[in-house]
């Protein structure tokens, strides 16, 4: 009789292999978790340890009345790993294509490129191909970042790969190991593994939501904010703009960056096989704190007409550059500062005819550029006069004259644009006289006309926050030739800025004290809450009240029928202003035939509530008779954007039809 299957030797082979195969598994176990547990637990953590990084917001730049000017937008920086290229995702990639944009011959190329050769000098494309990205790999903490890539000789066109802490990021969306993404060691042949190539760096959430329902396997992107200014170039040379590098470059961008950028989080934790975050393993998190808006005093509006008004200058007299600034009277704060050249912020970087970038175009020339203001300067000598008890309004003067002892020398008095007689001071002013500043000035001598040059703010910053503002000088008396005293007055031998200028005439329309030109009205925090509130800033009293007030009737003379210029009146208002006409200093000599045009003022004379000003640099081949003088060019200009500010700032007259100022003030009848 049989013994059956239960007697054969054969049981006890199968039981040893299994007894066997259990002790096999069972060293194993004790080699893993005992004897080299420490060694490998240090792969475990590598792979399955991540730190994520929470990109703060970075505030917005709002205008005075809430208005947006520059904003972070939520963006995807789209890549992909070529490693992971699937053959049945080719159908996909024409969609793919379309939704960024680009060729299919591109996308196709970064697609299926899974390794390059070792690029030892950066590569730039050939003329007519597509722009390339460069390497950029990212520095350690405290090291210095990579300096940008200088464009080499012109090549051929290949694909040319970025490795970025944007793949970094990735990985914590659940797509790729950090270390697999930047491991980018070469071969024996000296290739790389290409494990991440952007495809775009500004896809929108919309249509990364459409590209990932392609399911196309590696593709993926980090989520960044972007800078966006949504009114292009609007208050370009203020705002300023954060380059691609999302460092800020220029403006209040800069400036205020310490508010503005916020602060990053982070969190730590763990993720599974697939890179997705295991939220209940998280050991740390360090939440992020979003950056402040900075709310300035520029209203939109207002900055829409200035900036209307230099495409009409700019249009109509082709001019080298031009400046227009509308500003508070009574605060300092500017409504309004645009200049001629401009640029789009949004594409700051955009090249002319030359291949160049256009940087002339990016500097703010309100506070960069100096120029002889001319006869707009005369407010100085006249205020200083009329302050010190030497003149008044009614006080004359020989403007015949073309020579005049002064200090026991004879001086040679500059020449006048008209012949004129004896004038009072308030017909100096309005008939724009430089042999009347001349002697104005000559009344306070040599230091003390110095002093008051120096007390309307020449020769020092304003002070402005953005712009890079250069700083000016004055000479002092002991300095002087024996000339000075009879061109300064006049607006010669003697540079400033716009905004300098400006703020000198600021000084009349505040009642004597010199203010602080401001543009950052309020912080706020990310829920709206006030930080710091900025408010006016007095640098110091310069003329009494009474003598501002003198002044600003008698620069309402200079827009009347019989001043220089009628052209800035505006009928039923009271405009108190000054023209400026200056020759151009070019190889050491004042031309004959290139000026720089201003018109500074404000109205209404009695109750000033805005200043303007209007330089027009070099307008001469485009403007009446071939000379562009400060009533034909500016004071136009000045007057069509008070229009609209009568309107829009509902400004109401104040002026007495019939009342003539110079016979008020005493003059000419």
């Amino acid at each position: 009789m049989s013994k059956g299957f239960t007697s054969s030797p054969r049981i006890a082979l199968l039981a040893g292999a299994i007894l066997l195969s259990f002790t096999g598994l069972g060293v194993r176990l004790v080699w893993l978790h005992v004897l080299d547990r420490d060694e490998l637990m240090k792969f475990v953590v590598k792979a399955r340890r991540q730190i994520i990084q929470d990109h703060a917001r970075r505030g917005d730049i709002l205008d005075r009345n809430g208005a947006v000017l520059a904003t972070s937008r939520s963006q995807v920086e789209l890549g992909v790993d070529p490693q992971m290229y699937r053959k049945e995702d080719e159908a996909k990639w024409p969609e793919l294509a379309k939704l960024l944009g680009r060729p299919l011959a591109e996308v196709r190329v970064i697609l299926t490129t899974k390794t390059r050769k070792t690029q030892p000098h950066p590569v730039v494309a050939a003329e007519g191909s597509a722009p390339l990205t460069t390497l950029a790999i990212p520095a350690a903490a405290g090291e210095a970042k990579p300096a940008p890539a200088v464009p080499a000789a012109k090549t051929t066109p290949a694909p040319i790969f970025t490795i970025s802490l944007a793949a970094t990021a990735a990985a914590a969306e659940g797509d790729e190991e950090d270390e697999s993404i930047l491991d980018d060691k070469a071969d024996a042949s000296g290739n790389r593994l290409v494990q991440w190539a952007k495809l775009s760096d500004h896809v929108d959430e919309e249509t990364y939501t459409r590209i990932m329902a392609l399911d196309i396997r590696g593709v993926y992107g980090p989520h960044v904010y972007r800078r966006s200014y949504p009114h292009n170039g609007l208050a370009a040379h203020l705002v300023g703009y954060v380059n691609k590098a999302g460092e800020p470059a220029t403006g209040l961008e800069a400036y205020a960056d310490f508010y503005l950028r916020g602060r990053d989080g982070w969190r730590e934790g763990e993720r599974d096989g697939r890179g997705r975050e295991l939220a209940q393993f998280r050991t740390r998190e360090v939440p992020r704190a979003d950056g402040y808006n900075v709310m300035l005093s520029v209203d939109s509006n207002v900055q829409s007409m200035v900036e209307d008004e230099l495409g009409e200058i700019a249009r109509k007299y082709q001019p080298l550059k031009a400046t227009i600034i509308v500003s508070d009277p009574h605060t300092g704060f500017i409504w309004g500062l645009a200049n001629y050249p401009s640029y789009n912020l949004n594409d700051y970087g955009k090249t002319g005819a030359d291949g160049q970038a256009n940087i002339a175009a990016q500097r703010n020339i309100a506070v960069t550029d100096v120029y002889d203001p001319g006869s707009v300067f005369k407010i100085v000598a006249a205020s200083g006069a009329i302050e010190e008890g030497l003149v008044t309004p009614r006080s004359t003067f020989d403007c015949s004259i073309d020579r005049i002892e002064y200090n026991g020398l004879l001086r040679r008095l500059p020449r006048e644009d008209h012949s004129f007689g004896t004038l009072s001071v308030a017909e100096i002013i309005a008939h724009s006289s430089n042999r009347g500043a001349d002697q104005l000035a000559m009344k306070l001598g040599d230091q003390k006309f110095y002093d008051y040059v120096r007390a309307f703010g020449f020769g020092a910053r304003t002070g402005f926050l953005v712009g890079g503002e250069v700083a000016t000088r004055v000479k002092t008396p002991k300095e002087w030739d024996s000339m000075t005293i009879t061109r300064m007055p006049m607006g010669q031998s003697v540079s400033v800025t716009v905004l300098q200028m400006h703020q000198a005439m600021s000084v009349i329309a505040s009642g004597g004290v010199l203010l602080q030109p401001q543009i950052i009205q309020q912080i706020t925090d990310p829920a709206g809450e006030t930080v710091y509130r900025y408010g006016r800033t007095e640098v110091r009293r310069v003329v009494s009240n009474a003598t501002a007030q003198t002044m600003a009737r008698m620069l309402m003379g200079v827009a009347s029928s019989e001043g220089t210029a009628p052209e800035a009146a505006i009928p039923n208002f009271q405009v108190a202003g000054k023209t400026g006409t200056t020759q151009k200093l070019i190889d050491g000599q004042y031309s004959e035939k290139h000026h720089v045009a201003s018109f500074v003022g404000f109205f209404p004379a009695s109750n000033p509530q805005v200043v303007i000003s209007v330089i027009v640099d070099d307008a001469d081949a485009h403007a009446p008779g071939g000379i562009a003088y400060g009533a034909k060019v500016a004071a136009p200009a000045f007057k069509h954007i008070g229009e609209q500010l009568i309107q829009y700032l509902n400004i109401k007259p104040v002026y007495e039809p019939g009342r003539n100022l110079l016979v008020m003030e005493g003059g000419r009848r």
